[in-house]
C-alpha cells in the first residue's frame, strides 16, 4: 500500500475527530487566543493544555457510551430523563449555534474587509454584507449537495489549510520559546479582562455542544466496541490538533502586538496591529488561515441544528429536506446581522464562549449518571477512578463559568 493510500486510509478513519476540530477551532477560538496573546503573552498557555487535555478524556468518555449503546447521549438524555431536561439541552445548544453563527461570520467578513482594503481603489475593502452573502452561499451549495462522509473530507481540507496557515505565521513571528514554558504554569493575570479570556479559552474548548455533538459523529460513523482503541486515537488526534492550532495562534499574537504592548478590542484589530508587525504576506497567510477556521466551524454550525434535530428524533440526518435546508439557510442569514446592524463580534464570541459553559455542566452530571448505571453500560459501567475524574472535570468548568461571570462583571 503507498503512502498516500495509507494517509487516506487514516484520514478516514479520524472523521469524528475533525469534525471536532473544524467545530471548535473556528474564528471564536482565534480571537479569544489572539486577544489572549496580544494581552498577557503566553502566560495562559496552561489554559490551553489543560482544556485540551480534559477534552480528551470526555470525547472518549462520550464516544465510548455510543459505541457500548448504542445511542447518542442526546437520544438517551431524552429516554432516561425525560422530553423537559433533554429538551432544555437541545434548546440552549440551539440558541448558542444561533449566536456563534452570528459570531463567526461577522469575524470573516470583518477580517477580509480589513487585509482587502489596499485591494480597492476607494481603500473601503470588499463590502461585508456582500461577503456575507458570498460566504454564506458558498456554504449553503456545498451542504444542500453534500453529504456526511463528503462534509468530513471538506472540514480535513479546511483544517489542514488553517494548520499549515497558522503553523507558518507562528514561525515567522515565534515568540522566545521560553514564553511558552513558562506560559503552562498556572497563573491568572490582574486585568480586569484576564478572567474572561480565560474562560472563554476553556469555553471554547469544553462546550457541551462539543461532547453532544461528538457521541452523534460516532454513531454516524457506525463504530462498534471493536473499534475502542480506533475511537481514543481519533480523540487523541482532535484534541492535539486543537492545542497546537491555539498555541499557534497565541504565538503569533504574543510575539507581535504583546511585545508593543498592543491589545485586541476589535476583530479587525487582528489585522492593522498585525500587519505592520509582521509584514503583508504573514498577514496574507494569517487572514487565510481565519477564513479556513471560519468556514471549516460555520460548516458544522449550519448542519449542527438539523444533526441534533435528527438525532433527537432518532431519525437518519437528511440534509436534503426541506426543513434541514430552510435551517441551514436561516443560521446562513444569521451571518448577516453584524454585517448590516453592526456590532462588536470579538466581545460577542468571548461571551458566547462562556455560556456555552454554563450548559456543560448540566451535560457531564447527566451522562455520569448514565455510565454508573450497568444496565445500560454493562461490564463497561465507569470506575472509581473515572468517577473521580469526571467530578474534577465537572467542578472545573463550574468554577471556570463562575470566573466568567466575575470576567464580565468587570468590564460592564
Amino acid at each position: 500500500m503507498s503512502i498516500w493510500k495509507k494517509f487516506g486510509l487514516f484520514m478516514s478513519t479520524i472523521g469524528p475527530g475533525l469534525f471536532l476540530v473544524g467545530y471548535n477551532i473556528g474564528t471564536g477560538s482565534i480571537t479569544t487566543m489572539a486577544s489572549a496573546g496580544a494581552s498577557h503573552g503566553m502566560v495562559l498557555s496552561w489554559a490551553v493544555l489543560l482544556s485540551c487535555i480534559f477534552t480528551y478524556v470526555l470525547i472518549v468518555f462520550f464516544g465510548q457510551y455510543t459505541i457500548v449503546t448504542g445511542e447518542s447521549s442526546l437520544q438517551s438524555f431524552k429516554t432516561y430523563f425525560g422530553k423537559r431536561i433533554s429538551g432544555f439541552v437541545l434548546i440552549v445548544l440551539i440558541l448558542t449555534e444561533m449566536v456563534s453563527s452570528i459570531g463567526v461570520m461577522a469575524i470573516i467578513t470583518d477580517v477580509v474587509k480589513e487585509w482587502s482594503r489596499p485591494l480597492t481603489a476607494s481603500g473601503e475593502g470588499f463590502n461585508t454584507v456582500l461577503l456575507a452573502l458570498f460566504f454564506g452561499g458558498l456554504l449553503i451549495f456545498l451542504l444542500f449537495n453534500g453529504k456526511y462522509g463528503f462534509i468530513e473530507k471538506l472540514l480535513a481540507l479546511f483544517v489542514a489549510l488553517m494548520g499549515f496557515c497558522f503553523l507558518l505565521t507562528a514561525l515567522m513571528v515565534v515568540p522566545d520559546a521560553t514564553m511558552v514554558i513558562k506560559g503552562l504554569i498556572p497563573s491568572i493575570p490582574a486585568d480586569a479582562n484576564a478572567g474572561l479570556i480565560v474562560a472563554g479559552r476553556i469555553g471554547t474548548t469544553m462546550g457541551g455542544v462539543l461532547y453532544v455533538t461528538r457521541s452523534i459523529t460516532v454513531k454516524e460513523k457506525k463504530w462498534g466496541i471493536a473499534d475502542m482503541k480506533l475511537e481514543k486515537r481519533d480523540a487523541f488526534v482532535s484534541s492535539f490538533l486543537m492545542f497546537f492550532l491555539s498555541i499557534s495562534i497565541m504565538a503569533a499574537a504574543a510575539g507581535t502586538l504583546h511585545p508593543q504592548g498592543l491589545h485586541i478590542e476589535n476583530a479587525i484589530d487582528m489585522i492593522k496591529l498585525l500587519e505592520p508587525l509582521a509584514g503583508r504576506f504573514a498577514i496574507s497567510v494569517f487572514v487565510a488561515g481565519i477564513v479556513c477556521a471560519g468556514l471549516s466551524s460555520l460548516f458544522p454550525h449550519y448542519m449542527l441544528v438539523p444533526l441534533l434535530l435528527a438525532d433527537y428524533e432518532n431519525k437518519p440526518l437528511d440534509l436534503s429536506s426541506r426543513r434541514s435546508k430552510a435551517i441551514i439557510v436561516f443560521y446562513a442569514t444569521l451571518g448577516l446581522v453584524v454585517p448590516i446592524f453592526g456590532g462588536r463580534p470579538v466581545m460577542v464570541m468571548i461571551v458566547t464562549q462562556i455560556f456555552a459553559l454554563f450548559i456543560t455542566p448540566l451535560i457531564l452530571v447527566l451522562m455520569t449518571i448514565l455510565q454508573n448505571r450497568r444496565d445500560i453500560m454493562g461490564e463497561y459501567k465507569a470506575k472509581p477512578g473515572t468517577n473521580i475524574l469526571l467530578a474534577g472535570i465537572t467542578l472545573f468548568t463550574v468554577f471556570m463559568a463562575i470566573v466568567g461571570i466575575m470576567g464580565i462583571m468587570a468590564i460592564i
